[in-house]
């Protein structure tokens, strides 16, 4: 972003503001005075757009000893992590722009997806899921901007089972069994959480994890409900997973808190031997055909064109799921076959693309007689002076106020395997229109289902199954030799009818939920709208809620597994234990393309964790520790 056009967007949000204090929407200010709140919330912003500018004044060199490819939450951290040593040069390429204070405010999460931060994935067109969205697509959003999807994302913080991990060491990857890993997530973590288990989470990292401080009086009926439904409230990070609780989020200071923000900002002008250059687009990774190494980068700068930078150590992706397998096999480095048909030459046919998993939940919609969030609430000046104050219902991320967890195929075990995560968020569909076209509803299902109440300013909130071990596996595949062009994905859920089942098993355990008397005590009430495609099956039948899931089957953007880790004797396989690509040297991936299994939570904090172990491996392979 030039200059310019950060001084052209401050003078919009400047006279927006202004006129929301003219007509008097607000209340309650921060410093007692409307435009003096207006003008801290300028200066904070000014302040985020002079740390990312100071980026700008690095001089492009031919050759690094590192590039890290995508600035992402794992590229944040690798690019921080090996820049510490001062011998050292590291160049840290992203192709979207900056992250400004906009984007931070917690709440503000679905907004994101609208613009031109995101990606803007789709799913190829399906018969069996995503069957309410237009042209039976399911949106697919990536950051597009510094700190990646750590800045588009709903900041939850979870790091999943212990088990994620000592699979992950059975399949043949050494030095990844729990054991291994929790050391690193206890360094990247800096969790404020009261209630945190202290043998078992950290205090001192950059990564900071805290409550919201403020709840919706259907966030303490969910964490009651829960309760009283048999589960336990606790720290879902500690030992035992089943858990309920209000949500931990990647929060701080009001704000949200990036891998940008936790590992870049902190340098700024601190690390003349890290480069990062935005608005550079990495269209292929230069391999050497006779020696099976990589050398380098193609890189297509805004403003600049098309550019080769060298490289001598290593080229790191760390692209995401489905960035890093389309630039694999861009690069050479793929399903033989499939490379060929797009008229590429393999060097090395690997199965990129393929083992591409995701969570899906679909939410159900309740309506109720308290409060509960409004968007219109949410651009006012009493609004902005809690924001600045930090409080408010600005601090919420996304929405997202609760969380729990489940093993539904091992009920009677306190510390089972959670299958199931059931989460909260204190709106509804019609309280937000913002969300429904980050979804991609069809406009007339929409209409069917919410439209009245939507009018009508219906409180109400829905409550997310989310399925956590899925079976189905998906695939990413070229659409064209064209870097620009945005690949074909197959998500394939519910291809195994496990996923279904357990699914509709989610739903039916989040349903009955609202027979708790915490819920009752609210008026919360089952939304009796039916999906027009299922309008002939038995109201809450299996049967009905199968159809549900199949309509409303929402991503919970859980991209991973296109760049499997695990020996060269696995076929499916594509970068071993230390994440190097099988039979390409000095190229790695470091990012959620690497899980052999995804995770059974939100994946965000464990690609730290990744990148953290990633860091220490690459130091230890080049003689640093």
């Amino acid at each position: 972003m030039t200059p310019a056009t950060t001084r052209t967007r401050s003078a919009f949000l400047l006279l927006l503001l202004l006129a929301l204090d003219a007509l008097g929407v607000g209340g309650q200010s921060f410093y007692q005075n409307s435009m003096f709140d207006i003008l801290e919330f300028l200066r904070r912003g000014q302040e985020q757009v002079d740390l990312e500018e100071q980026d700008n004044r690095s001089t492009f060199h031919s050759q690094y000893d590192f590039i890290v490819v995508g600035a992402g939450t794992a590229g944040c951290a690798l690019a921080a992590r090996l820049s510490e040593n001062p011998q050292w040069r590291v160049l840290l390429l992203e192709a979207g722009g900056p992250e400004n204070y906009a984007m931070d405010i917690p709440i503000a999460a679905h907004l994101l997806q609208l613009g031109e931060i995101n990606w803007k994935y789709q799913t190829e067109p399906s018969q069996s899921y995503c069957l309410a969205m237009n042209n039976n697509r399911c949106n697919w959003p990536r950051g597009k901007v510094m700190g990646g999807s750590s800045v588009l994302n709903y900041m939850m913080y979870t790091r999943g089972n212990r088990r994620d991990y000592d699979r992950w060491a059975a399949l043949g990857n050494p030095g990844w069994s729990y054991k291994d890993v929790l050391p690193y997530f206890k360094k990247y973590e800096g969790s404020s959480v009261p209630d945190a288990e202290e043998g078992l989470v950290g205090r001192r990292g950059p990564v900071k994890v805290s409550y919201s401080d403020t709840r919706t009086r259907i966030a303490d009926a969910f964490v009651q409900a829960s309760q009283a439904g048999g589960l336990p409230r606790g720290d879902y990070n500690g030992q035992s997973q089943i858990r309920v609780s209000y949500l931990q989020a990647n929060i701080y200071n009001e704000t949200r808190w990036s891998s940008n923000r936790a590992y870049l900002y902190p340098l700024k002008g601190k690390r003349s031997n890290l480069h990062i250059k935005k608005n550079a687009l990495v269209t292929k990774v230069l391999i050497d055909p006779q020696t099976k190494s990589a050398y380098g980068v193609m890189v297509q700068v805004k403003g600049r064109g098309a550019q080769k930078i060298l490289v001598r150590k290593e080229v790191i992706l760390s692209a995401g799921a489905i960035n890093t397998p389309q630039l694999l096999m861009l690069s050479g480095v793929g399903p033989g076959k499939h490379l060929r048909e797009r008229g590429i030459k393999p060097l090395a046919d690997l199965a990129v693309g393929y083992n591409l998993q995701d969570h899906i939940a679909p939410a159900i919609s309740v309506l109720c007689n308290v409060s509960s969030l409004q968007i219109r609430e949410m651009f006012g000046i009493e609004a902005l002076g809690d924001f600045l104050g930090g409080r408010g219902v600005l601090r919420i991320p996304g929405g997202v106020e609760a969380i729990s967890f489940y093993a539904l195929d091992d009920s009677q075990n306190p510390d089972g395997w959670s299958d199931m995560e059931i989460f909260l968020v204190g709106g509804g569909l019609q309280t937000n229109l913002a969300l429904r076209l980050a979804l991609g509803l069809q406009p007339d299902l929409y209409e069917n289902m919410f439209g009245d109440l939507e009018r009508g300013n219906a409180n109400g909130f829905m409550i997310f199954p989310m399925i956590l071990r899925a079976k189905s596996r998906g695939r990413i595949k070229l659409r064209s030799r064209n870097p620009t062009d945005h690949p074909l994905i197959y998500a394939n859920y519910f291809a195994d009818p496990y996923d279904l089942n357990i699914t509709v098993r989610g739903i039916q355990r989040a349903v009955s939920l609202l027979d708790q008397p915490a819920f009752r005590d609210i008026g919360a009430k089952l939304l009796d709208r039916r999906i027009p495609g299922c309008g002939k099956l038995r109201w809450r039948s299996w049967a009905y809620w199968a159809c549900y899931a199949r309509h409303f089957t929402f991503t919970i953007y859980h991209y991973s597994g296109t760049a499997k880790m695990g020996p060269r004797s696995d076929p499916s396989a594509v970068v071993d234990a230390r994440l190097k690509v099988h039979g390409i040297a000095n190229l790695r991936v470091v990012d959620a393309s690497i899980m052999p299994h995804l995770v059974s939570g939100h994946p965000n904090g464990p690609v730290y964790l990744i990148a953290e172990k990633a860091a220490d491996m690459i130091k230890e392979d080049h003689n640093f520790i």
